[in-house]
């Protein structure tokens, strides 16, 4: 990012009162460097690494944003995000996930968040989420998803609705159930 349009990031900053900041992450490092890197912007930040404990700040003292991992070994974002939304409605929320399905960013938007993105994801584009506004479009992605993750986007949201049952997805999507188990043994395509 140049240095014109980080300056016009912190300026548009600069105009919002409460800037409290729940980060909520189970890799201890990714969330970390987040949590440097917003601070360093000007966000008050709270970094936790469960679900429980990002269910009690957005209860007892809800933050005007938050950035949500998807899956962590406690439960989703999505459970926060909910009860964020019942304490502080205008909160903004921001899910980050390393399992990108469109299913999912469905629910995420149902639930409440404002965006979703996958990891890793660039500081700037979270900032940029957390900050838009609601009448802003989202410019057109530099870097557009390949042909390659469209598809396993498709297998991935197809395996979820069918209940992650290897056999029933390979069937709707007629594959073979070991060509499927080898897509989905490995990491998503850029």
């Amino acid at each position: 990012m140049d240095r014109s349009a980080h300056i016009n990031m912190h300026q548009s900053l600069e105009g919002l009162e409460d800037r409290s900041c729940l980060i909520m992450d189970d890799d201890g490092p990714f969330a970390q460097r987040l949590a440097r890197a917003l601070a360093q912007r000007g966000f008050i930040v709270s970094a936790v690494n469960t679900v429980s404990e990002g269910k009690d700040i957005a209860r007892l003292n809800p933050p005007a944003f938050a950035v949500l991992d998807l899956r962590l070994e406690d439960g989703s974002g999505l459970e926060v995000v909910e009860v964020l939304q019942k304490n502080r409605p205008e909160a903004r929320a921001v899910i980050l996930t390393g399992y990108g399905a469109i299913a999912t960013a469905v629910a995420a938007v149902k639930a409440g968040a404002v965006d979703y993105l996958s990891k890793p994801a660039d500081v700037e584009d979270i900032i940029r989420a957390l900050t838009a506004t609601t009448d802003e479009k989202p410019a057109p992605p530099e870097n557009p998803m390949s042909a390659d993750r469209v598809r396993w986007e498709h297998i991935q949201r197809v395996y979820e609705l069918c209940n992650h049952n290897v056999s029933e997805t390979a069937r709707r999507l007629n594959m073979h159930r070991r060509t499927l188990q080898r897509i989905l043994a490995k990491r998503a395509p850029r």
